[in-house]
């Protein structure tokens, strides 16, 4: 049987072209690696010393071939900085993008960038996004495919015209000088942003890019607003809006803050019951002075209620309090949490379901005369309050819903600076309703005995995310983006997209469900105008499809600015009129909104997606933009196209502090990008350069809250530290080798240099797919584990022999540089989207090319799928896991001084051996190499002459082959004995006859050099 099987294994080795060393065949074909039973060796190899030529002496010294490199080992300060820049400058940073978008290539990459803010200085949360985009953009230029990325800015908007008036106000200014000064602002804060994102090594056509106040871009956006106005989702009505009294604007959703520490005065009121309900009358009849029990947190909004809601399905109970002939009406569920807070005990009168209020009718609390229906609504819920809701149709979004079902009034009696108007009554009228105007009407209601209770309530509530101030909710005339059949397709088209994480899409659905309309117009200057025009007497508006088309025509050629500085014949001219249908020019004005920032920055995909495919390969942003430009942007392309604008969708965390936190100047834990490239005032934030930044980002899980500081800093600097003496390590055996005309054909290498292709192969795998998931953190963790793992702990320490002391152009050693050289340019690659400030240094340094070549206008990892040789990765793994059971058995010894015995029954292990050494007995095999010892001896029958303190251990190896096919676990025992040679005072190896004698391989080479 024995030898059938060998037989049919030689069969299959001759099959796979397997390099025999005494005429047996074996393994050469391409399967999946695993090498976790070759490595592990380093932790055990503490004593294990590989010829150190430097300590070579006297004669010998100059014929050891040391490593040599002008790459320097460490950069650091003024010298690093000046290096980036310099890289930059000779490996033509600046050019690439256009480079790369003149290349004739099949395929295109678009990564659409969403616009940063132009209101202030590059901060972290920047290099975090734009560092991120580069990564990937970088990678896939590598591999060869265009990318399409145009960097923008979003210029528009409520802050940067704060910043931009400063002291100055409002008030003394023109439209046009309020956008003049805006806009300059804007320049420049996108002028240092620009500057910061190209020092970060960015890769963009910096001349080339999209900002929302350029006319082209303005006139795209309103060519969308056309079509969602002629699809009819765009609108104009009277309904509540989240309204800003400290910015005089209305806002959408996207632009609050929810402050979860917001203190308000929450009051318990009675309504008292005038018209029992019909379906409860009859048992009611006993029942006087009832009064419905409301609780609301905004006591203000009293004064313009028009109804109390209930819910049909819940059950509601007339309690009577303790002592007292006082009635109220609540909900069943709520009466133990109200006998609670009123301190007292209730004592239920009469229940019955919220279905039998209906008809009922209230008497306002300090309105005289006014009446207030019971209305059933679906809002109401039991979590707080009394089960009974107080509706203010024009101061909530739902209770405008009830006002719209019911036809109910909605009466505003707050201006746009949040004070009470002259309707609410003269003791309200210029009441700021947050503070005075609430105190004043909690004064009222005590006074007609009306409030039964008041409590502090601290809850979630929306304030501006611009000037951190409390919104309000007041109707008020706007333009709004019809949800309700949008909302819909939206979702529907974000089924089609790929999600990272997936868990994000959740919020995306959620924040989509809880849209029930869009406000898109504001009351500010700063902006691209609404292209509506009204008329002077009815006010009705005049917009269609040739009004818009004729605006955004002049937008392109002369920009937004035209909307104030053109007379209105021109801005409305007689052929739109008589296209409209409309009357004389003179019987119009102009409109004086501007369209909400994030319509504008929304609309971005038909200003800059044109010469690209429709879609966007990916939009990548923070987690903030969920509910904004993802949002916006999915909306009007969904509006306009029927599709969303990007094919997937990656959401990352945001950059906080060490300890977790949010950064704010106020806790001094702000990072400044310039000061971790350029070093800081303070002494823990040396100049750690680009690279250093941008392999921060790369390492973090973005996924999450990104932390940095010092230590996440500093952990970078030494990573990156490590990786450049690996490199330099690389570089320094590589002096004087031209891979071109000196590289070994693999079939002729070593099995050991064969074997770490067959691994490069696997890396570079491993690394184009965690590249290709957005996963630059899985990249880092490949590339130091093959560092770690594969090169420094094994690879590199059984090699250094064959580098340093073998004759300079033997096949050993120029197979042994092919393999470094490979590794050299593999690993090099790998890195270059993540470090292209090392990655084109170490191009500089790297042999095989000509000079003034770059790194990146060369491409991807060239591995080849020939390098993936499975039997020879048995043979090597098998040879290793010997090398385990050798190393366990003399721990914290120098394995250079021992002679190994391998014994391996005949079988398919035995030959994996043989094929490592060809004799019996070797000092110099591929064998004894890998085991890293004086002497192997292999056999297939345990030695009978060991001496007695030979140390014996024994174990087995699994062979699998053919996908399982065959599968072998082989016995071997193993004698270690120390050595009788002596240390060669050359390579320092225990193979010479006298320590005073060359070993007989030092011998050669020292008799040729001379």
């Amino acid at each position: 049987m024995l030898l059938c099987r060998v037989s049919v294994v030689r069969q299959t080795l001759a099959k796979w072209g397997w390099r025999s060393q005494r005429g047996n065949g074996l393994l050469h074909r391409a399967l999946s690696l695993s090498s976790s039973r070759c490595h592990g060796v380093s932790s055990r190899e503490g004593s294990a010393q590989p010829a150190k030529p430097a300590i070579a002496q006297g004669l010998y010294r100059e014929t050891v071939l040391l490593p040599r490199t002008e790459f320097p080992m460490k950069l650091t300060g003024q010298k690093l900085l000046d290096r980036e820049l310099e890289i930059q400058q000779e490996c033509g940073f600046a050019d690439l993008y256009s480079w790369q978008r003149e290349r004739k290539v099949k395929k295109e990459f678009c990564l659409h960038d969403g616009p940063p803010y132009a209101n202030g200085d590059p901060h972290v949360g920047h290099a975090l996004n734009k560092i991120l985009k580069d990564i990937r953009n970088r990678f896939e230029m590598l591999r060869g495919r265009q990318v399409h990325y145009i960097p923008g800015w979003d210029c528009h908007g409520l802050p940067i015209e704060l910043k931009a008036l400063g002291e100055v106000g409002t008030s003394s200014l023109s439209p046009l000088q309020i956008r003049q000064k805006a806009q300059a602002f804007a320049e420049g804060a996108i002028a240092r942003q620009k500057a910061a994102f190209q020092r970060w090594g960015v890769m963009a056509d910096w001349n080339q890019c999209y900002y929302t106040y350029d006319g082209a871009y303005e006139a795209a956006q309103l060519k969308v607003f056309q079509e969602m106005h002629s699809k009819g989702f765009i609108y104009q009505d009277y309904k509540p809006v989240f309204w800003s009294p400290s910015s005089r604007t209305a806002l959408a959703e996207a632009e609050l803050e929810y402050n979860p520490e917001h203190v308000s005065r929450a009051i318990y009121v009675t309504f008292p019951l005038i018209t029992m309900p019909p379906q409860i009358a009859s048992e009611a009849a006993n029942l006087e002075s009832v009064s419905l029990l409301v609780w609301t947190t905004q006591p203000w909004t009293i004064h313009a209620n028009q109804a109390v809601c209930y819910m049909p399905n819940a059950q509601y109970s007339v309690v009577k309090r303790a002592n007292t002939s006082h009635l109220l009406l609540v909900a069943t569920e709520r009466t133990v949490n109200v006998a609670e807070l009123l301190g007292t005990e209730l004592e239920s009168v009469s229940t019955f379901m919220g279905s039998q209020l209906e008809g009922g009718i209230c008497k306002h609390p300090t309105i005289p005369d006014k009446k207030v229906p019971l209305l059933p609504a679906n809002h109401v819920t039991m979590a707080k309050g009394t089960g009974l809701v107080h509706t203010a149709p024009a101061h909530g979004m739902e209770d405008y819903s009830v006002a719209s079902q019911f036809k109910l009034s909605v009466e505003c009696v707050v201006d746009e600076d949040g004070k009470f108007t002259e309707q609410a009554g003269p003791e309200l009228q210029n009441l700021y309703v947050m503070r005075e105007g609430t105190e004043k009407v909690i004064s009222m209601l005590k006074e007609c005995g009306a409030l039964v209770k008041e409590e502090q309530c601290v809850h979630s509530y929306p304030y501006d995310w611009r000037t951190k101030q409390p919104v309000v909710i007041r109707p008020s005339k706007q333009w709004f983006i019809n949800m309700v059949s949008l909302k819909d397709k939206a979702k529907e088209a974000l089924q089609k997209v790929s999600v990272l994480p997936e868990s994000a899409r959740g919020s995306l659905l959620a924040m989509l469900d809880r849209r029930t309309y869009w406000c898109i117009s504001r009351q500010r200057s700063w902006g691209v105008p609404i292209p509506v025009f009204y008329h002077r007497d009815t006010g009705e508006a005049l917009i269609n499809k040739h009004t818009i088309s004729h605006i955004a025509k002049l937008f392109k050629e002369k920009g937004s600015n035209c909307w104030w500085e053109l007379p209105i014949a021109t801005l409305l001219p007689v052929e739109v009129l008589k296209k409209s249908k409309a009357g004389p020019v003179t019987d119009y004005v102009l409109g004086e909104d501007v369209l909400d920032i994030w319509f504008d920055s929304g609309a971005s995909w038909a200003a800059v997606l044109e010469e690209s495919d429709s879609r966007a390969d990916a939009y990548v942003e923070g987690k903030d933009q969920i509910g904004g430009w993802f949002q916006s942007s999915l909306l009007t392309s969904v509006a306009v196209r029927n599709k969303a604008p990007y094919k997937s969708l990656v959401v990352h965390g945001f950059a906080v502090s060490e300890k977790g936190e949010k950064m704010s100047k106020s806790l001094g834990n702000v990072v400044d990008p310039d000061a971790v490239i350029n070093g800081g005032k303070d002494p823990s934030m040396p100049a750690y350069g680009a690279d250093v930044l941008r392999w921060w980002v790369a390492e973090s899980n973005i996924f999450s809250e990104v932390q940095i500081g010092p230590a996440a800093l500093n952990s970078a600097r030494d990573s990156i530290s490590k990786l450049r003496n690996t490199l330099r390590f690389l570089l320094g055996n590589l002096w004087g080798f031209d891979p071109r005309v000196q590289a070994v054909d693999p079939k002729e290498m070593h099995y050991i240099d064969q074997y770490m292709l067959h691994l490069l192969h696997e890396y570079s795998i491993k690394v184009t797919d965690a590249y290709s998931e957005f996963d630059a953190s899985r990249v880092i963790r490949v590339l130091q584990a093959f560092i770690t793992k594969d090169l420094s702990s094994f690879y590199f320490s059984i090699i250094k022999d064959r580098l340093y002391c073998d004759p300079k152009d033997s096949l050993g050693r120029r197979s042994c540089q092919t393999v470094l050289e490979e590794i050299l340019d593999g690993v090099t690659r790998s890195i270059a989207p993540i470090l292209p400030h090392l990655a084109e240094e170490v191009y500089l340094h790297a042999p095989g090319h000509d000079k003034g070549e770059t790194l990146f206008k060369s491409g991807w990892i060239k591995s080849s799928s020939v390098w993936r040789r499975p039997g020879l990765e048995e043979a090597v793994e098998g040879a290793c896991a010997i090398r385990d059971s050798f190393l366990s058995s003399i721990p914290g010894k120098n394995v250079a001084q021992y002679d190994l015995t391998i014994t391996i029954e005949p079988g398919l292990l035995f030959e994996l051996m043989e094929s490592l050494q060809e004799e019996p007995t070797s000092t110099s095999s591929q064998l004894a190499e890998l085991m890293m010892v004086a002497r192997v001896n292999l056999t297939s029958e345990v030695p009978r002459d060991l001496p007695p303190d030979a140390l014996l251990s024994h174990g087995t190896f699994l062979i699998n082959l053919e996908g399982g096919v065959i599968r072998e676990e082989s016995a071997y025992n193993i004698a270690v004995v120390p050595t009788s040679a002596a240390q060669c005072p050359r390579c320092r190896r225990f193979t010479a006859k006298s320590a005073d004698c060359l070993c007989l391989r030092c011998q050669t080479v020292v008799s040729q050099a001379h």
